[in-house]
């Protein structure tokens, strides 16, 4: 168990204790699931920007579900894409190798979409994966939202939308796709709440579902440009 303070106020502690019992298969998937099984984009042996992700589960009215923000238009970089919230590390974070990715996450999640970090419980952490075009090392921190807040844009420069995807959409085979980026790379994509989940945020979902025992077989196949509306 680890434990730190951050700068949104609150302690920050690590445990699977109290967990619903749909969200134990991925805590225990988090136990044991390695690097190279989520990504084939690891960090390099020195250098990269450190940062990290709220993959934040809650309990929503249509059931278990998971929380998303949509990047504002107007930015320069992956702009109007979905994504976990997060963001670089501070230097008042602390460690990047122990607390601070467990402190940044809460705290870009709560500049982003103005949760309060006192209502989640952080339950795991999966390996630092890497975002080669903008040189990110990401530490994806798992929470469990145990006592909702109200969310929505705090900045709408920076984020246009804050929203929630039920699990069960993002299991359907019918709202899965193969997403084709110009340059012809391809990757898991899923098309939920009028948006086209994509890229990384994509890629981590589709390995939770997978190593979690939820993925249901679905059209790979089934390719979709990047700029698809619903």
């Amino acid at each position: 168990m680890t434990s730190a303070r951050g700068t949104f106020g609150g302690a920050v502690t690590v445990t699977t204790q109290g967990l619903p019992g749909w969200l134990e298969p991925v805590a225990r998937a988090v136990e044991t699931v390695q690097p190279g099984q989520l990504s084939r984009f690891l960090p390099p042996a020195s250098g990269g920007r450190q940062s990290a992700v709220l993959i934040l589960f809650g309990e929503g009215r249509e059931g278990p579900e998971l929380l998303l923000i949509e990047r504002a238009g107007s930015l320069r970089s992956h702009a109007g894409q979905p994504s976990f919230p997060g963001g670089a590390l501070d230097p008042e974070d602390g460690d990047p190798q122990t607390v601070g990715p467990l402190r940044a996450a809460l705290r870009e999640a709560q500049e982003e979409t103005g949760l309060d970090p006192s209502g989640v419980q952080i339950f795991g952490v999966l390996p630092r994966l890497y975002i080669p075009v903008s040189g990110f090392v990401v530490t994806p921190v798992l929470g469990w939202w145990r006592t909702p807040s109200p969310v929505s844009p705090v900045d709408r420069a920076e984020t246009a939308r804050v929203f929630t995807v039920p699990v069960a959409d993002l299991t359907d085979p019918a709202n899965r796709a193969t997403a084709v980026h110009p340059s012809g790379h391809r990757g898991p994509a899923f098309l939920v709440q009028n948006a086209l989940v994509w890229g990384f945020t994509a890629g981590v979902i589709d390995r939770i579902v997978h190593y979690a025992g939820w993925e249901r077989p679905w059209d790979r196949t089934k390719d979709v440009p990047l700029d698809w509306r619903a």
